[in-house]
């Protein structure tokens, strides 16, 4: 069974990352009025092979509440531009210094600082453009609005941008379970909870079900930084596609530093059965949304 899910979750998530990286190809053209160079800075990130999670998890809600792929799209792309300029960023010296992004020099090392900061805000304007733009979307306004709001809340002060300030933040204050879980919560659940719930409302979903929904991205947002942390400490270099052991050299917040990676380990368990658990009222079409959940609890990259 287990060899059935995984040959399953492998296929889908092929399949869906294909077309986003489809999508993402004919939204990114090249244009005659637009600098060469800060398109090639865009491009050289956003298509540095990334494994396109918070769009994946978007259209894996539309397929579990019955939507249309096809109008999801652009928010799923624009999930994905939002995730780009937030590494692009997280990247630099002033943040976290590093050399190395999915295998690949950091942006800032191509193109320079001010280039790269160029481009992670181009992708984050153009992400709201596309979310926006009602003859592609199209969805009524109020449901577009709706949507926009999740997106720019997940991605704000609120959720990741305060989750960032957090985390740099965290090295002066006293070391606390409670911090550290406020930390994830914005900096990584945030958005993930942005792309499931906009997947659901996309779909005409009922309350109760982008209720649920929306629960689950907070546990599998959970769940993903805490695999991030193990991996930081115990994962390959060559497969991570980046340095490892950098949380501890910059003396972060995490839960292996906080509670040993035995308890680290229990709690991304936790939190991943947290999340199956809170799709318990969706039916089989749910199925890959269970799957990449169980994918995260095993993840080696």
């Amino acid at each position: 069974m287990i060899e059935k899910d995984d040959k399953f979750l492998s296929a889908y998530m092929n399949d869906r990352r294909r077309i986003v990286e489809e999508a993402l190809l004919h939204y990114l053209k090249p244009q005659d009025n637009i600098s060469s160079e800060i398109h090639e800075a865009v491009h050289y990130s956003v298509f540095a092979g990334g494994k396109r999670v918070r769009p994946i998890l978007c259209l894996a809600a539309v397929d579990a509440t019955g939507g249309n792929l096809t109008q999801a799209m652009p928010v799923a792309c624009a999930l994905e531009l939002i995730h780009t300029y937030s590494l692009i960023h997280d990247d630099l010296p002033s943040m976290d210094n590093d050399d190395f992004r999915r295998g690949k020099p950091t942006n800032h090392k191509v193109f320079g600082e001010a280039l790269a900061i160029l481009a992670g805000d181009a992708l984050l304007t153009e992400a709201f453009v596309l979310l926006s733009r009602a003859e592609k979307i199209r969805l009524p306004a109020e449901g577009r609005l709706q949507v926009i709001q999740e997106i720019a809340y997940g991605a704000g002060i609120s959720g990741m941008v305060g989750g960032q300030a957090l985390d740099i933040l965290s090295g002066n204050l006293v070391p606390d379970e409670n911090i550290l879980t406020e930390i994830h919560r914005r900096k990584t659940a945030a958005l993930i909870v942005a792309s499931v719930k906009a997947g659901a409302i996309l779909s005409g979903a009922p309350k109760g079900k982008i209720d649920a929904i929306a629960d689950y991205g907070e546990n599998i947002g959970m769940a993903f930084q805490i695999s991030d942390d193990i991996l930081n400490v115990t994962g390959d270099r060559e497969l991570m596609g980046k340095e490892t052991g950098s949380d501890a050299v910059l003396g972060k917040l995490t839960y292996p530093s906080l509670l040993g990676l035995d308890v680290a380990k229990q709690k991304l368990n936790e939190y991943v059965e947290a999340a199956i658990d809170s799709l318990a009222g969706f039916d089989e079409r749910a199925r890959p949304l269970r799957l990449i959940a169980r994918y995260i609890g095993k993840r080696q990259a």
